[in-house]
């Protein structure tokens, strides 16, 4: 399925984010010279490209398939995995972005909570990517009849057209910040 292999394609935009992400706590760790408004473009990128941009992608299409079509199995994959982890790297980054004003606002104090919800996020998306890549994407493309399989690649497909934009400029905020980063 090619929206498949699109959501594929854009976890590996999304763990390269997360690799700044890591860089940057790693300057805040260390005292090095660091903006800390840079890390509101992470947040920017996080909510409207991986979260919005993919996420919506996952949870609108297919995974709402898998709910109703696979039964059980699929209902806790999703119900009681997939979406538990979404919900809660959201709680992440609505974390990170207190701390990064509240560290803006001179609460050095808050440091440790900008560095603990970023490198949370991090783990947890890069072990959520491996899970969906590896089990969840497979398992749905084996086990979909082909209408739903059809539905969902429209549904893709005809988001993915719409919003062109939204990739464009998520992916150059990232070389950007890869750029000052890495």
């Amino acid at each position: 399925m090619k929206s498949i292999e699109i959501m594929v394609h854009e976890h590996k935009y999304i763990k390269r984010m997360l690799k700044v992400t890591r860089k940057a706590c790693s300057k805040v760790l260390n005292n090095e010279d660091i903006e800390y408004n840079e890390f509101f473009n992470v947040i920017d990128f996080i909510k409207n490209y991986a979260d919005k941009h993919h996420h919506g992608k996952e949870e609108n299409f297919l995974f709402n398939k898998m709910e109703e079509e696979l039964g059980p199995i699929g209902y806790k994959l999703i119900r009681n995995g997939m979406l538990v982890e979404h919900d809660l790297g959201r709680l992440y980054i609505r974390q990170l972005e207190e701390a990064v004003n509240k560290v803006i606002s001179e609460d050095n104090e808050a440091k440790l909570d900008l560095i603990a919800n970023a490198i949370s996020y991090t783990d947890l998306l890069n072990r959520h990517i491996d899970k969906e890549d590896s089990v969840i994407y497979t398992y749905a493309e084996k086990n979909l009849c082909e209408k739903s399989r059809n539905e969902i690649e429209t549904a893709c497909l005809d988001y993915e057209e719409n919003n062109t934009e939204i990739a464009k400029k998520y992916i150059a905020l990232l070389e950007k910040m890869e750029k000052e980063f890495l």
